[in-house]
């Protein structure tokens, strides 16, 4: 599989500026005369070209955070399995969580002798602006189903269903974007499963009603929350989406090189840092970030970093940007990165630079930035919507929000009482390890592959 190609750039918004005038506030005082800003780039750095992949890890690399029991437990389950031939199949091979699990997962599987396979999608702009507003749908925005957008949507499914092999012993279709792939005549062994990323709570009757057909085909749905789960004349799975430690973008980092990517970006760690690491989607809610961000800096000296980027099936990426945009103005203490999602590393970085890491979703289906932020020991604030209360419980491993308000008096409480910040990240970091690791999903997926071989399906 060839990874796609995007020229995605860098860039910074910053103003030689000061900043507004709060000397009225006797609570803003220490804003004032905070330390100099260390100088930012002129010219915005570009990555055109993405590095060269960086092989996977191993299972054994994994024992040293796992434990061998486990990695032991996951040869005896793939015995079973050997020889077998899976295909997964998304709309994406870069940008967001699902092309960055299956990075991981599918190796390891291979690993293990279960002979895996990734495919990708193909579409126009038509089909990915009909699939990106049916997953807005599903999610419980608002939306009014055209025969057009019917038949886009069916149009390129039976092209790539034309394109595509299906000859495997399992074929996983994750998400909505390939859901009708499922063909009706298939040989009698084969099992089919739809796994869903997203929040299926409170989905548009109309896109939902739509889809359904194609779904009660599959042997199996897997969803990531239980709160997801639909009325379904097949079994359903609860499986967590996952990290993995070992990645470029969760792995331990040189305190040189965090230093170096905070200096190439101009971020001032001797200032308290919160920062947000998602795409450009007003489902992530970046412009009521920026809104918490200036309401907290009236009390507390911080700056804010939006760290994200865009996916090849996401077309609303740019205009977003541009509201961010808009919302941040000349402010000298709010940086944007519009970084390429080959740039894992920095992201590292910028989270374990990080004081604080948000995650102010609106929509969400998991939220694997959060699971990474926990992993790194960061206090971490997000909305609480979709999968993140089963990462976050309040006041235990996060805190959790609804509004721009509550948003604003967790960031100031957490800068303001830094022991307690401190024993959340630590908490929420175990919570991690022991849920939503990749050694985890990967026993999660032997497991269902072994009942589905068994005869466990409908």
């Amino acid at each position: 599989m060839e990874p796609v190609e995007q020229q995605v750039h860098s860039e910074l918004v910053h103003s030689d500026s000061t900043a507004k005038d709060e000397s009225s506030n006797p609570s803003t005082a220490s804003a004032a005369v905070a330390p100099a800003r260390p100088e930012r780039r002129s010219k915005a750095r570009t990555w055109d070209t993405p590095p060269a992949p960086v092989p996977p890890p191993h299972l054994d690399d994994y024992k040293s955070i796992v434990g061998e029991a486990e990695i032991d437990e996951l040869k005896f389950l793939a015995r079973e399995l050997k020889g077998k031939k899976v295909k997964m199949v998304n709309s994406t091979a870069v940008g967001g969580g699902v092309a960055e699990m299956l990075n991981q997962l599918v190796p390891l599987l291979r690993e293990l002798e279960v002979q895996t396979h990734w495919d990708v999608i193909t579409g126009g702009n038509d089909f990915f602006e009909v699939t990106k507003a049916f997953h807005n749908a599903l999610q419980g925005s608002d939306y009014d189903l055209t025969q057009h957008a019917r038949d886009i949507f069916l149009m390129h499914n039976e092209q790539n269903r034309e394109r595509i092999e299906f000859s495997e012993d399992f074929i996983v279709i994750h998400d909505p974007q390939p859901a009708a792939l499922i063909r009706a005549e298939r040989r009698q062994s084969q099992r089919w499963v739809w796994r869903c990323h997203i929040d299926l709570s409170s989905p548009n009757p109309s896109v939902w009603g739509f889809l359904r057909p194609f779904i009660e085909r599959y042997d199996a749905a897997i969803f990531s929350s239980q709160s997801f789960a639909r009325q379904l004349p097949i079994p359903q799975y609860l499986f967590y989406p996952c990290i993995d430690p070992l990645s470029e973008k969760n792995k331990d980092v040189e305190e040189s090189f965090i230093q170096q990517v905070c200096d190439e970006f101009g971020i001032d760690r001797s200032r308290p840092i919160v920062t947000q690491v998602s795409r450009f989607d007003r489902a992530k809610d970046p412009v009521g970030v920026v809104q918490a961000f200036k309401q907290a800096r009236k009390y507390v000296d911080c700056q804010l970093v939006l760290a994200g980027g865009g996916a090849s099936d996401d077309p609303e990426g740019a205009a977003v940007l541009a509201e961010v945009k808009e919302a941040v103005g000349d402010d000298p203490d709010i940086i944007i990165l519009d970084l390429p999602p080959w740039c894992a590393l920095q992201i590292n970085a910028l989270q374990r630079a990080s004081t604080i890491v948000v995650q102010k979703s609106i929509r969400e289906g998991f939220g694997l930035t959060v699971t990474e932020a926990l992993w790194k020991g960061k206090p971490t604030i997000a909305g609480a919507v979709g999968g993140i209360p089963n990462q976050i419980i309040h006041k235990l491993t996060g805190a959790l929000v609804h509004s721009v308000d509550g948003c604003a008096y967790q960031i100031r409480y957490l800068l303001t009482h830094p022991d307690f910040a401190r024993q959340l990240g630590q908490n929420g970091h175990e919570h991690v390890k022991e849920n939503f690791l990749m050694s985890t999903n990967v026993r999660r997926w032997l497991l269902l592959l072994r009942i589905l071989q068994a005869g466990g399906a409908k």
